[in-house]
């Protein structure tokens, strides 16, 4: 079992807090962009950024030359093809459903490590831990979850939700079995197989992108730099070093924040349910990690 010190519990709160915020922007980008572009244009603008920070520690990877076909699988996975997916999917689904489903990804996550990674082995203590947490969402979220939006393609998007779940649950797995590899060339690299798939696929699927006002300029620049090239480097570290297991508590958060920043925001208001769907997503990542906990505390 991987050793979780503080710094790997910063890394998920801050990453739960910033993918919390993404959907929100993503609907305001989404009024002016088309979305395999929005998807194409994060991935790029983040893999240039990334590239730069790459570029001041000597662009090392490594030099098992057979990982760079899973590499490929990995990258492809866990940024084109889910963006893709997601960007169009919310068009045609609430995201309401689209939250139920990014939280699952810690359950699909668990008997795949299981199996696949060394030291992540499910038991049941880890099992009821993350259920109490997902019902916690579940209570967040309410009967909304599933209700209907009354698209036409809304089953169609409803499945492309769920295939970029499985793909994002795949993919961590994918990662960490990865050879010895520095983390900010494997957040990069991951990026650019993303942007060699996803680049021709919105040109050819919605053309030349039209003029761009500078709201929405602001807004991708935003998406690039924060939930996907900074978040996308945290999140290799945290899969690379604490796991893929721990890695996925960072889907619990994510519909918390996303309620909270909707009524700061849009002032939308607070579910009543608030308060207690907390205490069951919190009990659910106490009872699930209870021995990282425990050792964080008593190292304290």
């Amino acid at each position: 079992m991987p050793e979780i010190a503080p710094k790997y519990w910063a890394m998920i709160a801050t990453l739960g807090f910033v993918w919390g915020s993404t959907f929100l922007l993503i609907e305001i980008a989404l009024e002016g962009m088309t979305p395999v572009w929005l998807a194409a244009s994060r991935i790029g603008f983040a893999s240039i950024l990334l590239t730069v920070f790459w570029g001041f520690r000597g662009f090392k990877l490594f030099h098992d030359k057979t990982a760079y076909f899973p590499l490929a699988i990995a990258s492809i996975g866990s940024s084109a093809l889910p963006f893709f997916l997601i960007s169009w999917g919310q068009l045609h689904v609430t995201s309401s459903f689209t939250g139920i489903c990014m939280t699952a990804i810690a359950l699909m996550i668990l008997p795949l490590a299981h199996v696949f990674v060394p030291g992540e082995r499910m038991n049941l203590r880890k099992v009821g831990g993350f259920l109490l947490g997902f019902f916690g969402v579940a209570v967040l979220i309410g009967g909304d979850a599933f209700a209907s939006s009354g698209a036409s393609l809304e089953f169609w998007g409803r499945l492309s939700i769920l295939g970029a779940t499985m793909s994002y649950a795949i993919c961590s797995i994918l990662v960490r079995r990865l050879p010895p590899i520095d983390s900010v060339g494997l957040a990069t690299t991951l990026l650019y197989f993303g942007a060699i798939v996803i680049l021709p696929i919105a040109y050819f699927t919605e053309g030349v992108p039209a003029a761009i006002d500078q709201q929405t300029l602001g807004v991708v620049a935003l998406l690039g730099l924060v939930p996907t090239a900074a978040a996308n480097l945290l999140r290799v570290i945290v899969v690379r070093e604490a796991g893929p297991t721990f890695m996925s508590l960072t889907n619990y958060q994510v519909p918390v924040w996303a309620v909270i920043m909707g009524a700061l925001v849009l002032g939308e208001p607070l579910p009543s349910t608030l308060i207690f769907a907390l205490i069951m997503i919190l009990g659910g990542i106490a009872i699930s990690q209870y021995g990282a906990l425990k050792r964080l505390f008593n190292r304290s």
